[in-house]
C-alpha cells in the first residue's frame, strides 16, 4: 500500500470508506510482488494495481462487493487452460489477493496504520488472511515501541497469538521484510498445512532505500535521476563545493559538500543491506578511503566509476590498505552493465540495470535468450502461493 499511502490518508480523512485489494501471494510469472495494492472508494474511484491489467476488473469487483458487504474476503486468481478468456494470468502466475474493506474510526489498528503510512513513520501491519472465521480481517499496526489494535472480536485464548504477531511483526520491520506468517493459536510458529493456524500477512513499510552517489560530476545527475525513478532517496556527496549544488542536482533529495570518507563515516546508523553506493569521483585520494570504509559496511551494492586501468590501480591500492579478496570482491567495478553506454543518460541505464539484477538476482542476458522464471527472486522464493484461497482459473 505504501504507492497510494497519499491518497489513502486523503480518503480516510474524508471519512470516505474504501476496500484495500493486497497482493498477499505470489507464484511463477505474476506480475506484481507481495504488498502490491489496488484500492477502491464508495464512489468507485480506483488507484493503485495489483496485476498491472490482468485481473484488475474482477478485483475491483471484489473491492466493491466488500465495501458492501463489509466482509473481508481471500481471492486467487491464476491461468486457465480451459478456458482462456476466464479471469485469470496470462503470464501463468498465481496471485492470491486479500480484500479488506476500510470504515474510517471503525479500526484502530488500520487508522493507526494509515496516519503511519502518511507520516513516513516505520510500521509493519499484521492482517489475518485465513484462519478461525472470527479473526480474518483483523488487524495489529506495530512500530517499533508500541502496536495498535488487537485480535478482536476474538475469545481471551488468542492473547499469546497476539503477543507472537507483535513480536514476529516487529522483527519483520526492523528487517524490512514483507511476507506470510503462519502461526497456532498459542503463538507457536507453524506449517500452513497443519490444522488450526492463523495467516497473517505482514507488511513492512519502512523508509525509502538510500543512494548515496559519491562525486558530483556530469555522469553523476543522470544516475541521481534514474535513482529516483527506480525510488531511492539520493544524496550526492563531493567535497568541492562548486560542484556540489542543488542547483546542478535538483533532483537529489539532499546534496552534501564533505569528504566522501567522512560523510560516510556519518552516516554508519542510517545506511543497512537496501544502501547501495556508486562511486563516480574516479581520483584515488577520494576512493581509496572511502572504499577501504564501505566495503567493511554490510550495504546492499558498491560500484565505482573507472577504465580498466583505474580500476587495476584501485584494485592495488586497496589491497595495500589492507582490504581482503572477498571484500575487495563485493566491488563492482567499473561500475554497471555493458550495454556500450556512451552518454550520461546511456551510462545511468547501465548502473540501474546492474543494481536491479544485483538485487533481484538476474543473469543480465536478454529474456528472449532463456528458458526460465523471468522474475529470479521469486523462483528462489520458498515455493507457491499458499493458503486457502478460493481459485479463479487455478
Amino acid at each position: 500500500m505504501h504507492d497510494i499511502a497519499e491518497q489513502l490518508q486523503a480518503w480516510h480523512a474524508s471519512g470516505r470508506s474504501f476496500a484495500v485489494a493486497t497482493v498477499v501471494g505470489v507464484s511463477g510469472s505474476a506480475p506484481r510482488d507481495p504488498g502490491a495494492a489496488l484500492a477502491v472508494d464508495a464512489a468507485g474511484e480506483a488507484i493503485g494495481s495489483v496485476s498491472g491489467g490482468c485481473v484488475e476488473g474482477a478485483v475491483y469487483e471484489l473491492c466493491q462487493a466488500a465495501i458492501e458487504s463489509g466482509r473481508p474476503v481471500l481471492e486467487r486468481f491464476g491461468y486457465s487452460d480451459e478456458d482462456a478468456f476466464a479471469v485469470g494470468l496470462t503470464c501463468g502466475g498465481v496471485l492470491d489477493v486479500f480484500v479488506q474493506p476500510v470504515v474510517p474510526g471503525t479500526d484502530p489498528a488500520l487508522d493507526a496504520g494509515i496516519t503511519y503510512l502518511a507520516s513516513g513513520t516505520p510500521v509493519a501491519l499484521a492482517r489475518v488472511i485465513d484462519g478461525p472465521g472470527a479473526l480474518v480481517g483483523a488487524t495489529v499496526a506495530v512500530t517499533a515501541d508500541t502496536h495498535h489494535g488487537a485480535l478482536s472480536p476474538a475469545p481471551t485464548t488468542v492473547a499469546p497469538l497476539e503477543r507472537a504477531v507483535v513480536a514476529e511483526a516487529r522483527a519483520m520491520l526492523d528487517a524490512g521484510r514483507t511476507g506470510r506468517l503462519v502461526l497456532g493459536l498459542d503463538g507457536r510458529p507453524c506449517d500452513d498445512r497443519e490444522q488450526g493456524t492463523v495467516t497473517f500477512f505482514v507488511e513492512s513499510y519502512v523508509p525509502a532505500p538510500r543512494m548515496i552517489v559519491f562525486g558530483a560530476i556530469d555522469f553523476a545527475a543522470a544516475v541521481v535521476r534514474i535513482g529516483k525513478f527506480l525510488g531511492y532517496h539520493v544524496t550526492v556527496c563531493d567535497a568541492r563545493p562548486v560542484f556540489a549544488t542543488e542547483r546542478r542536482f535538483p533532483d537529489a533529495d539532499q546534496v552534501v559538500v564533505d569528504w566522501p570518507h567522512r560523510y560516510l563515516d556519518s552516516q554508519l546508523d542510517r545506511i543497512d543491506g537496501r544502501t547501495v553506493l556508486c562511486v563516480l569521483t574516479h581520483d584515488a585520494k577520494f576512493d581509496i578511503p572511502l572504499l577501504e570504509r564501505a566495503l567493511r559496511l554490510p550495504v546492499g551494492y558498491i560500484g565505482a566509476m573507472g577504465s580498466r586501468r583505474t580500476h587495476r590501480d584501485r584494485d592495488t591500492r586497496l589491497r595495500e590498505v589492507g582490504l581482503t579478496d572477498a571484500e575487495i570482491g563485493r566491488l563492482r567495478s567499473p561500475i554497471g552493465l555493458d550495454l556500450g553506454a556512451r552518454t550520461p543518460e546511456e551510462t545511468a541505464v547501465s548502473v540501474a540495470a546492474e543494481i536491479v539484477a544485483h538485487r533481484r538476482g538476474g543473469s543480465c542476458l536478454p529474456l528472449s535468450r532463456g528458458e526460465g522464471p523471468i522474475h529470479h527472486d521469486l523462483a528462489r522464493a520458498a515455493g507457491p502461493a499458499t493458503g486457502d484461497a478460493r481459485s479463479h482459473a487455478a
